[in-house]
């Protein structure tokens, strides 16, 4: 019963957001409704989230509309098939990840970066609807160009238009304050379709939706050309991205709330065979939306068979209702769209940033100003290589921590954080806090040299801490063998602890054990720090 009713009402918010994302997309209505149809039926039989909703989304929207559209140079039935074979690509690129194993792979861009793109691309695609509010034309590639267009058009503004849309807007607005987690977007689609006919809003000029054709999708492939292929690549691989990181960051969070693990590799199977569904029904990419997921969740949903519910709901719509959604207000779409992206924008987690890390800071505002200046898809390019260079500037600069003895204790601590703890004159003590790898090796050379030059005592021997260094490379063993000779020129011992059975077996097979003194599981630094006693008192 549960899953009954949160099927019902997950197909109560899917129709008006369905036929607002296909509007976005610049494909027609029922486009939106079969892509909901068909990835709910197929992610309900190969995904592994019980509360995930599969279909159409803003941002990938918004992209398609933005390449394919350029593309297609006007051709509306080349516009489709460019569309079905983007969702064809990214199938088939979600199920070689699967195939390949490379789910852990895609998680290399980080939360941070999702924030700042998720809210460059929330502002994008509202510039891209607040023409629509206004009844004015629209243009322009980004969202400085829109703006531009808008305030230059807005003494043109239609105010018949412009109250249909805040209209449906204080709607929303009353919806979410008194009756949260209702469809009330439904409500507003059927109010302002009642209120076309009834006061003539057509002829004050409120463009409407139109005729949608009635039917359940037709079963084809899309026909291009090995050219047409190419061109899509790069959109198809943004599209897959994109998805694949809006799902999986989804069904966790709901995997969490309720208890059970979900399977990132298998989210690249549901997703994949749901993309693929989507291209042979002449769709476009589909992929699990955090607001529609909400509502799925909220309305309480248990399984997948709540996704089946809306599909049959859906097919329901294609067949026998497509007439009474004709007179729809294109306005009451844009607000949709406006309301449904809202919540990408979280000033909340960008105040958090700013408090525990300005670095990740600066790299969630490189990935919003990416989307902004250069549009979504190459916002999604920014935000992967903004990923990179965080990961790399992490591991590149790793912290070394100065240790010292925990007063009263045989542990060590960091002695910046803890300036109590006891210190040993005479003897440097080191920890690593990464791994140690060759495009770190130099940096983390250069600290040792520093630390020994600043010390207040003459240092008399060094202790690398390997406890949290889970690896090191042949480049990090040859670093440790060549600063052991360069500290014995000078007197200097240098000894390892902790090490990892892995990182042991790697300075053995390199024939580093002997320089290093040993490096056997049973040796502590505090077992260095009474064996070399006698040299620094």
């Amino acid at each position: 019963m549960d899953d009954l009713n949160a099927g019902v009402t997950l197909a109560a918010y899917a129709v008006p957001v369905a036929m607002a994302y296909a509007s976005l997309a610049g494909l027609p209505p029922q486009v939106g409704l079969s892509c909901y149809l068909v990835g709910g039926i197929v992610y309900a039989i190969f995904g592994s989230c019980r509360q995930l909703a599969i279909g159409p989304t803003a941002a990938i929207s918004l992209m398609i509309a933005g390449v394919a559209g350029t593309l297609a140079g006007g051709d509306p039935v080349r516009y489709a098939a460019l569309t079905a074979t983007t969702a064809l690509l990214v199938g088939f690129m979600s199920i070689a990840a699967w195939f390949l194993r490379l789910s852990a792979v895609v998680n290399f861009i980080s939360e941070t970066i999702l924030l700042g793109f998720k809210a460059g691309a929330a502002l994008s695609i509202a510039s891209t609807q607040l023409p629509r509010l206004l009844g004015v034309p629209d243009s322009g590639s980004h969202l400085f160009q829109r703006l531009e267009n808008l305030f230059r058009h807005l003494p043109e503004t239609n105010p018949v238009v412009l109250a249909v849309a805040v209209g449906a807007l204080l709607l929303l607005l009353a919806g979410e304050r008194w009756l949260p987690g209702r469809p009330v977007a439904l409500v507003v689609v059927v109010v302002a379709i009642a209120l076309v006919p009834l006061l003539h809003l057509e002829g004050y000029g409120v463009k409407v939706v139109g005729a949608i054709p009635q039917g359940l999708p037709r079963f084809c492939l899309p026909a291009l050309s090995p050219g047409d292929l190419n061109q899509v690549t790069h959109l198809a691989f943004a599209c897959f991205l994109l998805a694949y990181m809006e799902s999986i960051t989804a069904a966790r969070t709901f995997g969490l709330s309720h208890g059970y693990a979900v399977d990132a590799r298998q989210e690249l199977l549901g997703l994949g065979m749901a993309n693929l569904a989507a291209a042979v029904t002449m769709g476009y990419p589909v992929a699990g939306g955090l607001s529609q997921s909400a509502v799925n969740d909220q309305a309480g949903a248990r399984t997948p068979l709540a996704l089946i519910v809306t599909s049959v709901l859906l097919g329901v719509v294609l067949l026998f209702l497509t007439g009474l959604l004709r007179a729809l207000p294109e306005a009451v779409l844009a607000v949709i769209v406006i309301w449904a992206v809202a919540g990408f924008i979280d000033p909340g987690e960008f105040r958090r940033l700013w408090r525990i890390s300005r670095l990740e800071f600066a790299v969630a505002l490189v990935a919003l100003g990416g989307v902004l200046l250069f549009g979504i898809l190459e916002g999604v390019g920014i935000s992967v290589v903004a990923s990179l260079l965080l990961l790399l500037r992490l591991t590149a600069a790793p912290h070394v921590a100065t240790l010292g003895r925990i007063p009263g204790s045989v542990r060590f601590s960091d002695v910046e954080r803890h300036p109590d703890n006891e210190l040993f004159p005479g003897v440097l003590l080191l920890r690593v806090e990464g791994a140690i790898l060759y495009f770190n090796v130099e940096y983390i050379a250069a600290t040792v040299r520093e630390r020994i030059e600043s010390a207040e005592f003459p240092v008399r021997l060094v202790i690398f801490d390997l406890s949290t260094s889970p690896y090191v490379d042949s480049a990090g063993g040859r670093m440790l063998a060549g600063v052991e000779e360069e500290l014995a020129l000078q007197g200097i011992h240098l000894r390892v602890a902790e090490a990892h059975a892995g990182v042991r077996d790697l300075l053995r097979a390199s024939g580093l054990e002997r320089q290093l003194g040993g490096v056997s599981r049973m040796t502590s630094v505090e077992d260095l720090i009474e064996e070399f006693k006698p040299i620094f008192q």
